[in-house]
């Protein structure tokens, strides 16, 4: 029994020293980029019709 205890805290610990390496990575290289999106050109991509955002009919 304390074995098992003891495998759940030690899983837990790697797996909130992974996320917090994850958080850091982001942080790091992925938070600044932003990417532009043309819906009509993403529309004829997916083979959708392009909708209109921000509109309220």
């Amino acid at each position: 029994m304390e074995t098992d205890k003891r495998l759940l805290r030690h899983l837990a610990v790697v797996v909130l020293i992974k996320l917090a390496l994850l958080a850091v990575l982001w942080r790091a290289w992925v938070r600044d980029f932003r990417v532009e999106v043309d819906a009509g050109a993403m529309a004829d991509r997916v083979g959708a019709p392009p909708r209109h955002t921000g509109e309220k009919k």
